[in-house]
């Protein structure tokens, strides 16, 4: 993936809680309290392997969601991002904000390849805590993202259905004569709740949908 793009898109990227590009290989997080340390090897094991032409960037990382570094630096980086519609930034996404959220066991992974970069949380949760669908407001607006005006695009896709629930969007980022395209999958499968991102110059929908379903096949295992 071209160097600028996690810098132009850092507020995109973080809804997943993680940005490839920002942090290299790290071990898991430290010391996570017994039941959120059991629950994370469990949630590690429904992680993606990494895809043909990938290498690991980042994790995987397991603990509580909140508590994670990558959590934590896209929490930061919504904060420093300026949103014409400040909602906007994680909509129809995990919400870290909200203890809930922040205290659930979860797994994080990243890789990355010239391409692109893909990254994946699984987050142990009630279904009520499946996101929203994207507000109609959220479809088309910009943001200042350390001094540079982009415009998000998103259209939402018409995935094959998965899991108990299930969403794709595909968002066109643009902005310094630069542009990028990022792929979100959504999927709830009991109360695993899986999130994805695919972030590269351009962004085949068949392609997420494939990697959907490789997620959604771990899912599967990880809840029987």
């Amino acid at each position: 993936m071209h160097k600028v793009i996690p810098g132009l898109f850092l507020s995109t990227l973080v809804l997943a809680g993680c940005s490839a590009a920002e942090e290299p290989k790290s071990p898991a997080a430290s010391a996570p309290p017994a039941q959120t340390a059991a629950a994370s090897v469990k949630l590690r094991a429904a992680l993606l392997p990494a895809p043909k032409g990938m290498t690991v960037a980042y994790g995987p990382e397991t603990g509580a969601f909140g508590s994670l570094k990558s959590t934590k630096q896209g929490m930061e980086a919504l904060r420093q991002a300026k949103a014409q519609h400040p909602e906007c930034a994680g909509a129809a996404q995990l919400d870290a904000a909200k203890p809930e959220v922040a205290e659930s066991p979860a797994a994080v992974v990243a890789f990355s390849a010239d391409r692109g970069s893909i990254t994946q949380a699984v987050v142990s949760l009630p279904a009520a805590a499946f996101p929203e669908p994207l507000p109609q407001q959220c479809a088309d607006y910009t943001a200042d993202v350390g001094g540079t005006q982009i415009t998000y695009t998103t259209k939402t896709l018409d995935m094959p259905a998965k899991g108990d629930q299930s969403r794709a969007y595909l968002t066109t980022a643009a902005g310094d004569k630069q542009n990028a395209q990022i792929g979100s999958v959504m999927i709830r499968r009991g109360n695993l709740i899986m999130s994805m991102l695919v972030v590269g110059q351009r962004v085949k929908p068949q392609g997420l949908y494939e990697l959907a379903d490789l997620a959604d096949q771990n899912l599967v295992r990880a809840t029987a």
